[in-house]
């Protein structure tokens, strides 16, 4: 139980430190405006149109570093300062939201693959709980042998894990779909490319840190189930 509250506490310090530079670096790079005067959400629509995506909307939500692309509906959902911001990071991200358009118009493999992975990461994590939950307040009450829980436990995380690792490659090729088209496009100039590169490099970090923490919690799940074996 040590180590995975260590494992815990590591891993939510280097998440804070993370989405905190992002934060700033985003705040940063929003305080020089655009050369080429654009909106994120003109950006946005921009790039669909260059890849001939005319089934996508671009909508404005509430909340600060929402931006999200939903397949489900197709829209490109910019946070108010992306989607009327003038700036080099409302363009790193309006872009890199467009870039999982483009991955979805272009049938993406790690999109599909992470995609078809949503709705049993969704069970994995009910029955993780139900497990851990159960085991906490009876001491594995369930009337199941040690073993099996242990499959259990490990099967279920080693697919919420799987999930995070997919999301990595889905992550990485949006920005750099973003970044490429950005630079063909003339829209941004060398410093503004800097930054929204910068931008994007910091943002990709929350995945890669979430990613680390989910290894590193399935491995020591399989030591306490099946480390002591001869």
């Amino acid at each position: 139980m040590i180590i995975l509250i260590a494992i815990v506490v590591v891993f939510a310090g280097l998440g804070f430190f993370v989405s905190n530079k992002l934060k700033r670096k985003f705040k940063e790079y929003s305080l020089t405006p655009l050369q080429a005067n654009l909106s994120g959400a003109e950006i946005a629509r921009l790039m669909l149109a260059d890849n001939n995506i005319h089934d996508v909307q671009v909508v404005c939500v509430e909340g600060q570093l929402t931006d999200h692309y939903n397949p489900m509906n197709k829209t490109v959902n910019l946070s108010p300062d992306v989607f009327y911001g003038r700036n080099a990071a409302a363009t790193a991200v309006a872009a890199h939201e467009c870039g999982h358009a483009v991955q979805h118009a272009t049938s993406y493999a790690w999109l599909k693959m992470r995609s078809a992975l949503v709705p049993i990461q969704n069970i994995s994590g009910k029955i993780l709980n139900f497990v851990l939950i159960a085991s906490l307040l009876g001491g594995f009450a369930l009337g199941l042998p040690n073993e099996l829980i242990g499959f259990v436990v490990v099967g279920a995380y080693g697919i919420m894990t799987l999930f995070t690792l997919v999301t990595l490659p889905v992550e990485f090729d949006a920005s750099n779909r973003a970044l490429a088209w950005v630079q063909t496009r003339n829209i941004v100039n060398r410093s503004e490319y800097d930054m929204s590169k910068d931008a994007l490099h910091w943002a990709a970090m929350t995945y890669v840190v979430a990613a680390l923490a989910s290894l590193a919690t399935l491995a020591y799940y399989i030591y306490i189930f099946f480390g002591s074996r001869d």
